[in-house]
């Protein structure tokens, strides 16, 4: 079974970046899509962004395109999240997602994804 752990998170002030990492292990995943989920406080959790198998396709949420960029190192067998411009309103908890899981699931274009991390706090200031 895969585990996943997200690393990254942190307190920024408005208009920083930030990158997030997500790191599998028991699974090589350049063969599975993984995805960003975040979770606000009192708020439903939401997608970020997904990064497809085989074809790396991505997909993004309209409140984070052109300014988050999800991307593979099949090397380090890591996915990452590259945050620029950051706001206030993407404080949350960021949780890296893949398929193949026994977790909850969210069908989404990019793939079924059922494996989930613990999480990584990201904290804008305005």
């Amino acid at each position: 079974q895969v585990q996943l752990v997200e690393s990254g998170g942190g307190l920024v002030q408005a208009g920083d970046s930030l990158r997030l990492s997500c790191a599998a292990s028991g699974r090589t995943f350049s063969n599975y899509a993984v995805a960003w989920f975040r979770q606000a406080p009192v708020k439903e959790r939401e997608f970020v962004a997904a990064i497809s198998r085989y074809n790396s396709r991505t997909y993004y949420a309209d409140s984070v395109k052109g300014r988050f960029t999800i991307s593979r190192d099949n090397a380090k067998n890591t996915v990452s999240l590259q945050m620029n411009s950051l706001k206030p309103e993407d404080t949350a908890v960021y949780y890296c997602a893949t398929e193949g899981g026994p977790g909850p699931r969210v069908v989404l274009p990019a793939g079924v994804f059922s494996s989930w991390g613990q999480g990584t706090q990201v904290t804008v200031s305005s």
